[in-house]
């Protein structure tokens, strides 16, 4: 999987409106949501008619409209807004399941790249489909809240940022954010859960 400059932003789009409706502020202009998240305006016009044609987003015209969500949050799976922008979550071809293709391997059954790829597309797959743009737009307030930082759409000045931490820390990520260390744990780590569980 890929995750294109279009993909990025129809998905930080979504999480902005949904941001936006949970701090009561459902109608937003497109202006505004391309400067709260530093999109480019026409790009986001774009993807806003894509996501509004598949019946995520509305549209209300005239001098005070703009756009908001057309479902519940709840009702918004992450890796179906994924497939909608960029297609399949699978790196390969070959191995996806709603958009397979066949690739230039002789023995496509037995191929170990195919069934590496494979796993890898579970891998992604079992976190997009799990999570909802509600989680994702709750984590994102509750981070910002614990934070002290500025919420969008909000006149007041972003404090400064002086996080320690490395880039893409894994502390920072999703999960984490949930209370959850690892997705994929090893056989060791499974086993030692089956005996506490028991």
């Amino acid at each position: 999987m890929t995750l294109t400059k279009k993909g990025e932003y129809a998905l930080r789009a979504m999480i902005q409106l949904g941001i936006a409706k949970s701090i009561g502020k459902a109608l937003v202009p497109v202006s505004e949501l391309a400067d709260s998240n530093r999109l480019p305006l026409k790009f986001v016009e774009r993807i806003l008619l894509e996501l509004r044609e598949a019946g995520y987003v509305e549209t209300q015209r005239g001098k005070l409209g703009g756009y908001l969500l057309a479902k519940p949050m709840q009702e918004i799976h992450m890796g179906e807004l994924v497939r909608l922008i960029d297609g399949r979550l699978a790196p390969i071809s070959c191995a996806s399941e709603t958009d397979y293709a066949r690739c230039s391997c002789p023995d496509e059954e037995h191929c170990g790249l195919r069934m590496l790829m494979i796993d890898v597309r579970n891998a992604i797959s079992s976190i997009l489909d799990r999570y909802t743009l509600g989680d994702v737009v709750e984590v994102t307030l509750r981070k910002m809240r614990q934070d002290n930082a500025t919420l969008p759409f909000t006149q007041e000045p972003a404090p400064a940022c002086r996080s320690g931490r490395r880039v893409a820390d894994p502390a920072q990520g999703f999960l984490s954010q949930l209370g959850i260390r690892s997705v994929l744990t090893d056989e060791s780590h499974l086993e030692e859960s089956a005996e506490s569980e028991a």
